[in-house]
């Protein structure tokens, strides 16, 4: 098959459009999930894909899937997509590259006139990020039963407290079709690379075969609340001491295990929040990940025993639970041979690699052949206000994805 190309001005205008919704003073974009933005961000896919003749619907748990009728509609679809939420200081390119991607992979294929047998569909997941709702890849983890229906529904967000089922309600994104799979064909997921590896080596595509493993753990340590002044440093209870005795352990552990090893502590909170008060509580998020089972395992077990020893030498009480797991994936060899090979007719370099970070890739892979595509981002940045891909590699990857998804769906 010949290598086909995308719209790639039409592709990195309609990323600035989407840009708009959410935009914040330093460039990024601020569009959470189940927000007000974020039914701005679908509504304006979904006035798109309307003007097209594509056909859209809502699940029980908000995924919005865009349809385009293949010549055998009964056959399972080829899906695509990624996610519309993004962080508080996020990017215009995390998740809705994926989306927009897809969306002008269907354009090309209706403006080109090209035929294939299979229907392809083009997915928003509902709050990937798990920024607002304390649970990424929450939309593709109840579509795929990893996560209960009621279970997501019953999720609170950090900032206001609203449950995610009311919120669902409130912005009309609360389908009538079940968040259950159905069968699809194959499955590609478009997206920066959220780390530096490929521009570092000046690489235009990275072809996914996996994803690392990965959780979200919650520590409390508790102290004795007292006055800053009077109470000697040897007689209090502080559970930042506790936490001065961690950190290098677990960042010690982190190089054991080697230089796949990440481990993040993205949120602290000194409880009663008083300058002058030694803290009673310390809340702490700690997020571990490693591409290699055993030596995940390893960071793991060995967090958990720092933890315990360094609690019970200081002599404070703790609790400790993971919050969330994304079991590292292997994806489908057809699947990463079918980006591989439009890569190869499309003549860019490229290498093949494992995700860093979660997708909802991670899930969908659970259910059907699945692969991911990569493109470079300036300085590796991500989760950031100056996340940025060139036009040249954004359309570039939209024209692998392309040629990929109609290798499926042909």
């Amino acid at each position: 098959m010949s290598a086909l190309q995308i719209n790639h001005q039409r592709l990195w205008s309609r990323l600035m459009q989407m840009a708009k919704i959410g935009a914040t003073v330093n460039g990024g974009c601020n569009r959470q999930a189940l927000t007000t933005l974020d039914k701005e961000g679908r509504d304006l896919l979904i006035g798109w894909a309307t003007e097209l003749g594509c056909s859209h619907r809502f699940d029980e748990i908000g995924n919005l899937f865009i349809r385009k009728e293949g010549t055998q509609p009964e056959l399972p679809p080829v899906i695509t997509g990624s996610h519309l939420d993004t962080q508080p200081t996020g990017g215009k390119f995390d998740g809705i590259y994926g989306v927009l991607g897809g969306f002008e992979v269907i354009e090309s294929i209706i403006e080109q006139n090209l035929e294939h047998k299979h229907s392809i569909e083009v997915v928003a997941w509902t709050n990937e990020e798990g920024s607002r709702f304390d649970c990424a890849m929450m939309g593709s983890a109840v579509w795929t039963d990893f996560m209960p229906l009621q279970q997501a529904y019953d999720l609170k967000a950090f900032d206001d407290g609203a449950r995610v089922e009311d919120e669902l309600i409130r912005l009309g994104h609360k389908g009538e079709h079940a968040a259950k799979a159905f069968p699809v064909k194959a499955s590609y997921e478009l997206h920066i690379e959220q780390g530096p590896v490929l521009e570092k080596e000046g690489l235009t595509i990275g072809v996914v075969t996996g994803v690392q493993h990965m959780s979200r753990h919650h520590l409390n340590i508790f102290g004795q609340e007292c006055h800053a002044g009077p109470t000697p440093m040897a007689m209090r209870k502080d559970p930042v001491q506790a936490l001065s005795l961690l950190l290098p352990k677990l960042y010690a552990a982190a190089d054991k295990f080697g230089e796949d090893s990440r481990v993040t502590f993205g949120m602290l909170d000194a409880q009663p929040g008083s300058p002058n008060t030694v803290p009673g509580k310390l809340s702490i998020s700690m997020d571990l990940r490693h591409p290699d089972e055993a030596s995940y395992n390893g960071l793991v077990a060995d967090a958990y025993a720092h933890i315990k020893a360094a609690c019970e030498e200081l002599g404070v009480d703790y609790t400790l639970e993971e919050t969330w797991k994304a079991p590292g994936v292997t994806f489908a060899k057809d699947c990463v041979d079918a980006v591989q090979a439009a890569v190869n007719d499309l003549g860019y370099s490229n290498r093949q690699m494992v995700s860093g970070a979660g997708h909802d890739s991670v899930h969908v892979s659970k259910v059907c052949d699945t692969s991911m595509i990569f493109i470079p981002c300036r300085d590796g940045l991500s989760h950031n206000e100056d996340e940025y891909a060139s036009p040249e590699h954004v359309g570039q990857g939209g024209d692998v994805l392309l040629n990929a998804m109609l290798r499926s769906a042909q």
